[in-house]
């Protein structure tokens, strides 16, 4: 061993890769988290099938995280998906490519990966401990919370880990924001990613269709346009075909106060053929049979139709054939953050040198989602957490060799 105590906070992904690759070069490594377990948000996004990475070609796959793209191509670079998935077949976890070019462990699970993982960490000797809740700085030492009261430690080196603020109950709620702005450093405020929206519903159509899927639809905004699925709730929108258009719509919404998400009801039929076989239908009839009969809607895509449409719309052929192709849903807020799949803010790369450290604290680094970066769902997420702590672990070996001339040694 070096000898230099290094203490990471955070047992997600990103603490979990950066202890791998420090005590893989000798360094006496502890991880504390402040949950019972580790790992317990990587075990929640694999409940229904863990998505590690995506397979679609690396230069497009890199730039899906928006305004951070560039910041962050260094440390994907360093380990791109495909080394994601070498990385997992090294714990005895294969995967596969699935139809949407995300790319999945075939046993579809986060926890066999996750408990391989641990014990290759124990057994390349990192320290685990849990119930250790970070408090801030006490002069050069980090301060914990602990079930046996207040604990201090000293480290040569510490690497922040911590988080966003989605799913708090899993341990990352944004407690660690007001700690380090106290010290400087610059955050931008969390805001909800990868979210659901709220749309003012009739109480008669959230009453009867939510939870009902909206299947083989496109949906359309300035991210651009996609085909797939989202879901009707009783607040309004929910789905990976929403979060899809989640930034988007989130921002243009502080921008402007109103956002719509446009949605192609019937992406198989072309405009024009829609109009025509909506004008072949007899007007005497319900709009329930013209909509069934014209354009092969029903059930909730009908409802939504009802739900949107003027009355001088939904009797006219050529406006009805409109709104079917472009539909829009008028989203009023995003859902709370800690209903988020992910969150957008913390800390801003400015205040970051290239190595992952706080410029204003000297050998402390940050790493994951509590940096200011935000990606949609697909594997992303995961890859870029995987990616970060891996260069922070790098900037942090660089720094202890040759450290800044500072009394700072948290």
């Amino acid at each position: 061993m070096s000898g230099k105590q290094i203490a990471i906070i955070g047992g997600g992904p990103a603490g979990l890769m950066a202890a791998e690759m420090l005590s893989m070069s000798g360094h006496a490594v502890t991880v504390y988290d402040g949950m019972p377990t580790f790992g317990r948000k990587f075990l929640l996004a694999g409940k229904s099938g863990l998505n590690i990475t995506h397979s679609e070609d690396y230069l497009r796959f890199a730039t899906r995280f928006g305004a951070a793209s560039d910041r962050l191509r260094a440390a994907l670079d360093a380990f791109t998906p495909a080394d994601v998935r070498a990385w997992a077949s090294g714990l005895g976890t294969e995967t596969f490519t699935g139809t949407s070019g995300r790319v999945f462990p075939t046993v579809m699970k986060a926890s066999p990966l996750l408990r391989a993982w641990l014990r290759r960490l124990e057994a390349q000797g990192v320290t685990l401990v849990t119930r250790h809740r970070w408090m801030g700085f006490a002069d050069d030492r980090l301060t914990f919370e602990t079930p046996y009261g207040p604990k201090t430690i000293l480290s040569d080196a510490t690497l922040l880990a911590l988080g966003g603020a989605s799913w708090p109950r899993l341990g990352a709620d944004g407690s660690w924001m007001p700690l380090l702005r106290d010290k400087g450093v610059e955050i931008a405020d969390l805001q909800p990613a990868n979210c659901g929206f709220d749309v003012d519903w009739s109480d008669v159509f959230k009453h009867r269709f939510a939870g009902a899927p909206l299947k083989s639809v496109t949906t359309m905004s300035d991210a651009g346009a996609f085909p797939g699925e989202f879901v009707i709730s009783r607040h309004g929108i929910e789905g990976s075909l929403v979060y899809a258009h989640s930034a988007e719509l989130r921002d243009r919404l502080a921008r402007q106060g109103k956002a719509t998400l446009l949605v192609d009801l019937a992406p198989g039929r072309s405009l024009d053929r829609l109009e025509k076989d909506l004008a072949r239908q007899d007007g005497k009839i319900s709009l329930s049979n013209r909509l069934r009969k014209g354009a092969g809607l029903e059930g909730v895509k009908a409802a939504l139709v009802r739900e949107v449409g003027s009355p001088t719309t939904l009797n006219d052929p050529a406006h009805l054939a409109n709104l079917i192709k472009a539909l829009s849903i008028t989203v009023t807020r995003p859902r709370s953050i800690a209903e988020a799949i992910s969150s957008a803010g913390g800390i801003r790369f400015d205040a970051l040198d290239e190595r992952y450290m706080l410029k204003v604290l000297p050998g402390v680094f940050a790493a994951g989602e509590m940096l200011d970066w935000e990606a949609p769902t697909g594997g992303y997420l995961l890859t870029a957490c995987f990616a970060t702590g891996r260069a922070a672990a790098a900037g942090i070996s660089e720094w202890l060799l040759n450290p800044a001339s500072s009394s700072v040694s948290v």
